[in-house]
């Protein structure tokens, strides 16, 4: 499969996402779309039980109303104190069309409420670590000619914070701390994320894939 022009859909309405995809395909001298481009498209119900069926999904929806390849993202949050959730809810952890803010704090009552500690993990700032987790993001790319997907998937491992640290990123970035990095993801710069975050280590997988 290849990716036809100068032009890459990507089956999403979050504008952090497109962002990162923006920043990311910029250097392949590619443009992104998204989902906002094209407000005729039909209404995407996210019912699979993993990231990677979602992303098929989403792309399969896109593509075949706009006949053309389109790859999709789905991405979320997987906390081991509470059993990898959030997970595929993660973008509706707090309910339907939740605010970041809301999913952040219903998150932190959680583990609040369970007691969660990671006591070897006291970190700068008067901030604590409550549990391991990871970022885990699925990428499916779709071409409704063939009905072909070229998938890849690519996680991120952190700690837990106490309190949002950064106002970079979007999502649960500023509760996701890297040990390697001293910082939250919303702390990295964008290229920092593209090195080494989940969706960045997707994309290099799908694009080497690609190649």
């Amino acid at each position: 499969m290849k990716l036809i022009g100068e032009l890459i859909v990507v089956a999403t309405q979050n504008q952090g996402k497109t962002s990162e995809f923006r920043h990311a395909f910029a250097k392949l001298g590619l443009s992104v779309h998204s989902m906002a481009d094209y407000p005729a498209l039909p209404e995407i119900i996210e019912d699979g039980t993993s990231f990677a069926e979602n992303a098929r999904i989403k792309a399969k929806v896109v593509g075949d109303a706009l006949q053309i390849p389109v790859l999709a993202d789905d991405s979320g949050l997987c906390v081991d104190a509470l059993g990898g959730a959030p997970g595929v809810y993660s973008a509706r952890y707090a309910g339907e069309g939740a605010a970041d803010s809301d999913n952040n704090a219903k998150l932190l009552a959680e583990l609040e409420r369970l007691g969660s500690r990671l006591p070897e993990a006291e970190l700068p700032g008067g901030i604590t670590g409550l549990s391991t987790g990871r970022f885990v993001c699925a990428l499916a790319l779709y071409d409704p000619t063939s009905g072909q997907f070229v998938e890849a998937e690519g996680t991120m491992d952190g700690i837990i914070v106490s309190k949002p640290q950064g106002a970079g990123g979007f999502g649960y970035d500023p509760l996701l701390w890297v040990p390697e990095h001293q910082r939250t993801v919303a702390q990295l710069s964008k290229d920092e994320k593209q090195d080494i975050g989940h969706r960045g280590r997707a994309l290099a997988k799908l694009l080497d894939k690609l190649s």
